[in-house]
């Protein structure tokens, strides 16, 4: 599967759509965000398929069994996602955020039901979008 890139547009989108609004004071969305991503990673470190399936949002998950054409559970298996490590940043633009990790970056979105990956397996390129292993349509 060809990875997606996030770039200086994404930034702008994440950053207009900051200005609208989200609930939580930033440190409350911070450690919301950085709760979600330990829960995705403990996840993809045991082996948890069904827990790293419900952590995606739906449009990453229709992608993801779309260009797999299998279900969730065994194409998320398929996927070559690092063992990303400890958190080392955490930015949140109203409903979306990015995480920097040790050796991943990942992106997500807030939903009604809390927050959800939209991309993992990110790596930055200097001077160009980031390319994605996992990521939505």
């Amino acid at each position: 599967m060809s990875g997606r890139w996030y770039g200086p547009g994404t930034v702008a989108v994440v950053v207009v759509l900051g200005m609208t609004g989200a609930c939580g004071t930033p440190s409350e969305r911070r450690d919301g965000v950085t709760a979600q991503v330990t829960r995705f990673e403990r996840a993809l470190d045991a082996g948890q398929r069904g827990r790293l399936c419900a952590a995606l949002a739906p449009a990453t998950r229709e992608e993801l069994e779309q260009s797999a054409k299998r279900r969730c559970a065994r194409a998320i298996g398929e996927q070559s996602l690092p063992s990303a490590g400890a958190v080392r940043r955490v930015d949140v633009y109203g409903e979306q955020a990015r995480v920097v990790l040790d050796r991943d970056t990942v992106f997500l979105a807030h939903f009604p039901t809390g927050w959800k990956v939209t991309a993992a397996g990110c790596r930055p390129r200097p001077q160009r979008p980031y390319q994605c292993e996992l990521k939505g349509g």
